[in-house]
């Protein structure tokens, strides 16, 4: 995920200098990640994509699950290769390729 320790750094220096760390309990993150990616959703809502809006959404969307995973004290970056492993067993290549159906069906 590239510049993650960067990223984490500066945000944890924003929230500071601001005392908003207060607000950021991980319900609140949660409901602030949901909120954020129906904004991102928004910029795709009559077809033709916004992509600037939706760059400025996706960024929110991210810096809340960013604020998440370090508020679970989580390493984004474990935390989704775990997952893709997970995934990866889910949905062999062989099964998968080129097919949308969940796993349960392939």
């Amino acid at each position: 995920m590239g510049n993650e320790k960067a990223v984490i750094t500066a945000l944890r220096e924003f929230v500071g200098e601001r005392e908003w760390g207060q607000f950021h309990t991980p319900e609140n993150l949660a409901k602030s990640i949901s909120i954020e990616a129906a904004e991102l959703l928004e910029c795709f809502q009559w077809g033709d994509a916004d992509v600037v809006a939706a760059k400025d959404e996706l960024a929110d969307v991210l810096t809340y699950c960013l604020l998440l995973a370090d508020r679970l004290n989580l390493e984004p970056d474990t935390i989704v290769m775990e997952k893709l492993a997970k995934t990866r067993e889910k949905y062999p290549v062989a099964k998968a390729r080129g097919r949308s159906e969940k796993y349960d069906r392939l």
